[in-house]
């Protein structure tokens, strides 16, 4: 085993961690797949449930063509200044849309779950509003990758 490898699980975040670093982090960047093979990044905000991880997207941006087209998408969420502060967690996997698209509030059980978290943590309310032009992708992924340098001994 390389040193990397040792350095790495030595400072990937246990489960609890990562949920709550998930929980309390607002924004992630989502990465796409183009038809050309191009990658496309841009900002998000989600909600963690802690299974997946709920993407609310514009249906009319670059980003929801893409994944209608290669479902294959990698998130990264981090934080931190300091090198010594480092923390962070990269997802991958496929991303499904969930619910009708654009999102107008139809019942969906589905939903319930991750609109609470969602409406919460941006909103400060209890039920999710609905503007007609987003919908919701879920990223229940394949690989979760995390480190958090304030592990690294000093």
């Amino acid at each position: 085993m390389t040193e990397t490898q040792r350095r790495g699980r030595r400072i990937m975040m246990t489960p609890g961690e990562l949920d709550a670093f998930l929980a309390e982090q607002r924004t992630c960047r989502v990465a796409t797949v183009g038809g050309d093979g191009a990658p496309h990044v841009g900002a998000l905000w989600f909600a963690w449930d802690g299974a997946a991880l709920w993407l609310y997207s514009i249906t009319r941006s670059r980003r929801w063509t893409q994944v209608r087209k290669d479902p294959r998408i990698a998130v990264v969420v981090d934080d931190g200044h300091a090198y010594g502060e480092l923390r962070g967690v990269e997802l991958s996997g496929r991303a499904e849309c969930v619910g009708e698209a654009p999102r107008t509030g139809e019942r969906c059980a589905e939903l319930d779950a991750p609109e609470r978290l969602f409406a919460g943590k941006y909103f400060g309310m209890t039920t999710m509003p609905h503007d007609g032009r987003h919908a919701w992708l879920r990223l229940t992924p394949d690989s979760v990758v995390s480190w958090d340098f304030r592990k690294i001994p000093g």
